[in-house]
């Protein structure tokens, strides 16, 4: 396994295709670089990005991503998406910050807050932010006073009845107001551009994603009514980050492109953009879990229980875990020692490190008998975790750690993947070995 660096400084480890994430994480235990050896941590698969981005673009090749900067700000996941060509959603002006900082362009970014500080539109304005959604009267009359030269896309409520995370009740204008709300834009003399939703984040019914271009098709018409010519369709986001969610992205696609080709042909010239955030990043992180204590729950034959444990581990829902309180997901748990998996099961809860008793990862896991200092891994743990960790208790946020697989370094790749994508992987990566001290530095 060779370790390459990046211009950032941070190291990425090279795993050969044959080693599983199991065998990764046994090498990383005693790893530099944590303050104590059974300090928890995160895996991220670099690679398993790149490959998200070739997908999108393989399947949805009309849409422009927006990554969603909200779901996983990691500072090597916001470079290799600047990188990789990536637009960025941004909900405040640290956000737009963060995405120039990196060099990204202000037209790159879509300032996607529909209710905005005021001080925000006036960074956004000094900044050359020109795209940000409004869903409501009082927002144009902000607008209009700190940035009337704004590109504005008016975001609309759509059925989000079938997701986990139901944005609709916060944001998004009736579309029945939508005519009214657009003449009081024109009245202002206000530049809209086009059209936004979102159908939820966690979205389990692909179908929506059909009805919601519909609906926006409605909203163009009414915008040409009164007299502007919109040339944005902002699509959102809500697509699926890992595999065993209930619809696959490819279903999610083939509704939109429906109502692209239904709705908003090719001669059309509209600017198709989304703004995906778990999609990408969700399958990329793996969080790495040690057993700090442990209590034995005897049976109890009049309420009819069995013998059980119950699980302390170093990190829990005020930290990374913070996604089973926000974004409904139920993590679950890997136990490292692959001999403990053909060991009796229990059934066992899990708890966080904090003395908050609703700092509970799981009430009902089927695990083996385990010990205190063994390893615990949840996969799939990269979307809406290290994003909003606090450090309640005084409890540090887990350590990153990079790896890649070779494809993604020596210019390897599946067959299917035109020539052009894999250049554009490999610019994105940029990793050159070194011999001499066998580490390599990033030339953008």
């Amino acid at each position: 396994m060779k370790q390459l660096k990046l211009h950032t400084g941070s190291v990425i480890d090279v795993c050969d295709d044959d080693m599983d994430m199991n065998e990764y994480i046994h090498s990383k235990l005693n790893c530099t670089g944590r303050e104590d050896k059974d300090d928890p941590f995160f895996v991220c698969d670099l690679g398993d990005i790149v490959k998200k981005w070739i997908r999108f673009h393989k399947v949805l090749p009309m849409v422009k991503p927006f990554y969603a900067m909200k779901c996983n700000p990691d500072p090597e996941v916001m470079s290799l998406m600047a990188r990789l060509g990536s637009s960025f959603d941004c909900a405040s002006k640290s956000e737009i910050q963060t995405v120039l900082d990196l060099g990204v362009s202000p037209n790159r970014i879509v300032f996607a807050n529909p209710c905005k500080q005021a001080s925000f539109i006036r960074f956004a304005a000094a900044k050359h932010v020109k795209r940000m959604t409004f869903d409501n009267e009082m927002e144009l009359r902000k607008v209009k006073q700190f940035f009337p030269d704004a590109e504005l896309i008016l975001r609309i409520k759509v059925d989000d009845s079938k997701s986990l995370c139901k944005f609709g009740i916060k944001f998004g204008a009736d579309p029945r107001d939508a005519l009214k709300l657009l003449q009081i834009a024109k009245q202002f003399n206000l530049n809209v551009v086009g059209v936004s939703f979102h159908v939820g984040s966690g979205c389990y019914d692909a179908s929506l994603f059909y009805e919601a271009v519909k609906l926006s098709k409605k909203v163009f018409d009414e915008g040409e009514e009164v007299g502007f010519k919109f040339s944005v369709l902002d699509v959102g986001g809500g697509f699926p980050g890992d595999d065993s969610a209930k619809i696959t992205f490819e279903e999610s696609a083939a509704f939109l492109k429906e109502g692209f080709n239904d709705f908003f042909p090719p001669e059309m010239n509209v600017e198709i953009i989304a703004e995906p955030g778990r999609f990408f990043v969700a399958s990329a992180f793996t969080n790495v879990c040690n057993i700090t204590s442990v209590r034995k729950v005897e049976a109890d034959k009049e309420a009819g229980t069995d013998e059980s444990f119950m699980y302390y581990i170093n990190d829990g829902v005020y930290g990374s875990f913070n996604c089973i309180l926000f974004d409904h997901q139920h993590p679950i748990a890997n136990v490292l020692d692959s001999q403990k998996k053909e060991e009796v099961l229990f059934r066992c809860s899990i708890w966080g490190p904090t003395c908050d008793s609703m700092d509970v990862i799981s009430k009902s896991a089927l695990l083996p008998k385990m010990s205190i200092g063994e390893w615990m891994f949840f996969l799939d743990m990269g979307a809406y975790t290290t994003a909003a960790a606090s450090k309640f208790n005084g409890f540090k946020q887990p350590k990153v750690l990079y790896m890649c697989r070779p494809k993604f370094v020596d210019g390897l790749s599946e067959k299917e993947i035109e020539l052009q994508t894999v250049k554009a992987t490999m610019k994105a990566l940029a990793l050159k070995e070194n011999a001499a001290n066998n580490s390599a530095l990033v030339h953008l």
